[in-house]
């Protein structure tokens, strides 16, 4: 049967997220039920709910970096049983027949994946509704297993945050003789430091702000180059097998492209839409550089993931938060002030 949930959503795009109640969908054979136990907030959470990328739908339940245990599987379902640990990040399904879903890519699905919140279920056609609620209902293919060892507030954010910089790391066969830089230390920038330092890589962050240097040595930072000086920018010249950018607004990427080693690449991360100034094609040609994009990761690379996560301890530095304190979040993650991931305790839900 139907299963009435609460939650917090956004009713507008200029409103406060707020009380919701809905209901998730009668679970079929392949379904997994999930109590959610936290959930992360992203980045895209707050341009989704305000619109700031286009088609969103109100009511707009966000929240896709979900960590849960299970309370209910289907009759078909073999891979999880009740009380497991579990974890559902951006997607919750796609057509599984295309090549890229053949290929493991998902997230690259030719019909378009099935978002976990702000899209529409392929089946029956019902609005997709996140993690800022209490329940959840997933196919089994899309839920992740959660290594028992991890924190589990701290892996909300690998849901997201963690997949989208790994993905590029694995993708560009990061290693020990690696050098790697990241653009930007907030919620996607302090993971790809911890991940790059796992792989072995030398690891340089490249910030507008000084004062950074023990947090970015402690997440895993070999050295810091403040990008709006001259002569530090100058001193990393053709360094950089791979650079992963996560700033997530328009900023200059021309400056970072002479750091790049022959054959390098760039790899964006954290910004959609048109580059401005735009991108100075005359080094790429000259020394074999790329500017790349990446998308979040497909479901079995997650999970690969999730299990190097659990391996090497790695999960994100958050602040807990009570699912009231969800609108004065947004306003301080548009202030940069957070160290380095909100993530909701859902159990607040029923405060």
């Amino acid at each position: 049967m139907p299963i009435d949930v609460l939650g917090y959503a956004a009713k507008s795009a200029t409103s406060e997220l707020g009380p919701f109640t809905f209901t998730r969908r009668d679970p079929r054979p392949d379904d997994v039920v999930i109590d959610i136990l936290y959930c992360g907030v992203c980045h895209s959470d707050i341009h989704n709910a305000r619109n700031d990328w286009g088609g969103a739908m109100y009511p707009m339940v966000p929240g896709h970096e979900i960590i849960g245990r299970v309370s209910h599987v289907g009759s078909n379902v073999t891979r999880f049983q009740s009380g497991d640990t579990v974890g559902v990040g951006c997607m919750v399904d796609s057509c599984q027949h295309c090549k890229p879903c053949i290929k493991g890519f998902e997230q690259y699905c030719d019909e378009g994946s099935t978002y976990t919140y702000n899209g529409f279920d392929r089946h029956d056609q019902r609005p997709t509704f996140g993690g800022y609620s209490s329940k959840i209902v997933v196919s089994e293919k899309f839920v992740l297993s959660v290594p028992t060892s991890l924190e589990l507030s701290g892996a909300a954010p690998l849901l997201c945050a963690g997949i989208t910089t790994y993905s590029p790391l694995r993708h560009y066969k990061v290693g020990p003789h690696s050098r790697v830089a990241v653009v930007g230390l907030g919620g996607l920038g302090h993971m790809a430091l911890k991940f790059a330092k796992a792989f072995g890589a030398e690891v340089t962050l490249f910030t507008r702000s000084a004062g950074k240097e023990a947090d970015a040595h402690r997440l895993g930072a070999d050295r810091i180059i403040l990008s709006g000086d001259a002569d530090q920018m100058a001193s990393v010249t053709r360094q950089f097998d791979l650079i992963i950018d996560t700033v997530p607004t328009l900023h200059d990427v021309n400056p970072y492209i002479p750091t790049l080693a022959i054959n390098g690449t760039l790899v964006l991360v954290g910004y959609l839409g048109p580059l401005v100034p735009p991108l100075n094609s005359a080094p790429l040609v000259m020394f074999g550089q790329g500017v790349a994009g990446s998308l979040i990761g497909g479901i079995t690379e997650t999970q690969e993931m999730l299990d190097f996560c659990g391996k090497h301890a790695i999960t994100s530095d958050v602040e807990v938060i009570r699912i009231q304190d969800i609108n004065a979040a947004y306003e301080r993650m548009l202030k940069s002030d957070v160290k380095y991931r909100f993530v909701i305790e859902m159990a607040s839900l029923n405060a």
